[in-house]
């Protein structure tokens, strides 16, 4: 799985800003977009399959050994733990079958909320700042509007951007899906916060990946 620092290429980035900057040409609108590796650590997961697959691993070595004794069994549980839990660690995608979807869209959605608050997005002068927010671990995606833009633009018309965004990242197709949605945010940020003549440029248009 490739990294947030490396998922989008040079010219896939500048297709991304450019696309940001003419979004928000015509409103008030600030559009930020993030990637980020995963969510959440996931440590129960990684942890449980750590225990999985050394019970696993140590029932296989014993019944080839001819060995099939508790004593034998729990210690070489124990000492196989070690090398599948950094397994997980080391792919993560192996942790997604131990979790529940509800786990994963919570997780999702708290970063993104925390994303939101770290990279500044609530303190914009009208509080119309929105972020696409995208975990690549998960292939899920969550868009946040601040205050300025829930007040007139309900949180869940970002639903459907998200699941077409969603499905980009299933198809490889990130950057160019992405810059739809982003210009799809710019025509709705328009129709409710029309660019006013002294408007400022308060976020960056350039991806955020840490």
């Amino acid at each position: 799985m490739k990294r947030a620092s490396d998922f989008f290429s040079g010219d896939e980035r500048e297709m991304i800003r450019r696309a940001v900057h003419a979004a928000e040409s015509s409103t008030t609108g600030e559009i930020a977009t993030m990637v980020v590796d995963e969510s959440d650590s996931y440590r129960d997961a990684v942890a449980l399959g750590g225990v999985l697959l050394a019970a696993l691993l140590a029932m296989v070595v014993a019944i080839l050994l001819h060995h099939v004794t508790i004593w034998f069994y729990i210690p070489l549980v124990f000492v196989l733990y070690f090398p599948c839990r950094a397994l997980f660690v080391r792919v993560p995608a192996l942790k997604l079958p131990l979790l529940t979807r509800a786990r994963i869209n919570l997780s999702v959605r708290e970063r993104a909320v925390r994303a939101f608050y770290e990279k500044g997005l609530h303190r914009t002068r009208e509080a119309t700042g929105i972020l696409i927010f995208i975990s690549l671990l998960e292939h899920k995606v969550w868009i946040l509007g601040d205050r300025g833009i829930d007040r007139k633009i309900p949180p869940d018309s970002w639903q459907g951007l998200a699941r077409e965004l969603s499905a980009g990242l299933r198809d490889n197709r990130a950057c160019e899906v992405l810059c739809t949605v982003v210009t799809k945010c710019g025509v709705a940020l328009k129709e409710h916060f029309p660019r006013m003549p002294d408007d400022l440029n308060e976020l960056p248009d350039d991806v955020i990946t840490s």
